[in-house]
């Protein structure tokens, strides 16, 4: 279990539900290969309502069941870590919108 303090880096990918690699859910993909990185901690959180480059409104509505909802992956890692990852993900994920920022440990878990 990784324990991490102080200063860090946190990398956010944007994609959709719909993206897939080679068949398989691009989350997944990116989950699997995080884990296989033994990066310290992935969370996948699923958007209710968002537009992007295309201004297509995407919504979570009552009335509408959608399958293209977005989805932030959030990566939490040492800088290390996280830029030996970058790489690895770009190859997977190429339509992605990918931000790294340095974030603060305060409490670890």
């Amino acid at each position: 279990m990784h324990h991490l303090q102080g200063t860090v880096l946190r990398l956010s990918i944007y994609i959709s539900e719909k993206d897939r690699f080679e068949g398989q859910s691009l989350y997944e993909v990116i989950m699997e290969q995080a884990k296989s990185e033994d990066l310290a901690g992935v969370s996948v959180f699923r958007g209710l309502y968002s537009y992007g480059r295309d201004k297509k409104i995407h919504s979570a509505g009552i009335l509408r069941i959608s399958e293209d909802l977005p989805l932030l992956i959030q990566i939490i890692d040492t800088k290390e870590n996280i830029q030996r990852f970058i790489p690895k993900l770009e190859q997977f994920a190429k339509e992605a919108l990918i931000l790294q920022e340095e974030v603060t440990v305060v409490s670890p878990s």
